[in-house]
């Protein structure tokens, strides 16, 4: 009796997937383009965003420069989203912009466009050209409507990336100054701080550009010396009057402790 149920459910089962494929294929292969239309519309209600993609792609070439070209176009871009295919949905909200300019719906399909982009931003370690292009894409969008609800949201997500591309060059100036190359690790340092003025590790920052400067003033010859620890003596005066309550200004007044000693060495054997 078990195996008899078992074998009516799976068999049910089958039907039912049989029943729904056929249909999903009768519909596709169907020369009425409205109930075509009406059905992908109901996938899509339903929230079955591959049927839905599928028909709305057939219909894309006949339905333009009718009445029912922008919202399937609206509908056609957001299966993409919703299948996570965000390189092709920002191509197609880019896409209803530019086609449907005066449309109602022309803001938030600015703003997906931008989400799109951001959505496909990887992590900080890897290549970060999408999340140069969502932060220009979504700072354009903010400055086209300022007063947005989704002003708030857009400025953090822009925070988000700004802090995404900030850790990615941390790490090369961090990178630069374990392998020794103590001077491109200043200049990426000091960059930092003239791309980011506002972060809170700008104190971190001006430490290790006074770092860089001391270890590359050891490792460079007698006459270059006394001029290389002197930019360790100036960094830290930098840091102690911008920064006096640092962390680092402890380890800091090491340093230039160290530098100016070998600055009076170097003159007395001179």
């Amino acid at each position: 009796m078990r195996k008899y149920v078992r074998n009516f459910l799976i068999l049910s089962i089958g039907a039912v997937l049989f029943v729904a494929c056929s249909g999903y294929e009768r519909v596709l292969k169907s020369n009425d383009v409205n109930y075509k239309l009406k059905k992908a519309n109901e996938y899509y209600d339903k929230k079955k965003f591959v049927q839905a993609n599928s028909i709305y792609e057939s219909l894309l070439p006949v339905l333009k420069n009718t009445r029912n070209y922008e919202p399937l176009m609206y509908r056609y871009a957001y299966t993409f989203y919703q299948l996570e295919d965000y390189i092709s949905a920002s191509y197609y909200f880019k896409n209803f912009t530019d086609i449907f300019p005066n449309s109602n719906d022309v803001e938030e399909c600015e703003y997906m466009y931008a989400l799109c982009l951001y959505k496909e931003s990887p992590k900080y370690s890897l290549d970060q050209n999408y999340t140069q292009k969502a932060m220009g894409a979504l700072q354009t969008y903010v400055n086209a409507y300022p007063n947005s609800k989704r002003a708030d949201s857009v400025n953090m997500i822009i925070d988000i990336c700004r802090k995404k591309l900030e850790v990615k060059k941390a790490k090369a100036a961090l990178l630069y100054y374990d392998i020794g190359h103590y001077k491109a690790a200043s200049v990426y340092y000091s960059d930092l701080i003239l791309e980011y003025p506002e972060s809170p590790k700008v104190d971190e920052y001006k430490f290790m550009i006074m770092k860089s400067w001391y270890e590359y003033a050891k490792q460079s010859i007698k006459s270059k010396q006394e001029e290389r620890y002197a930019n360790v003596l100036s960094n830290y005066r930098e840091l102690q009057e911008e920064y006096p309550d640092s962390k680092y200004i402890s380890e800091a007044k090491k340093y230039y402790t160290l530098a100016d000693e070998n600055i009076k060495a170097i003159r007395n054997e001179q």
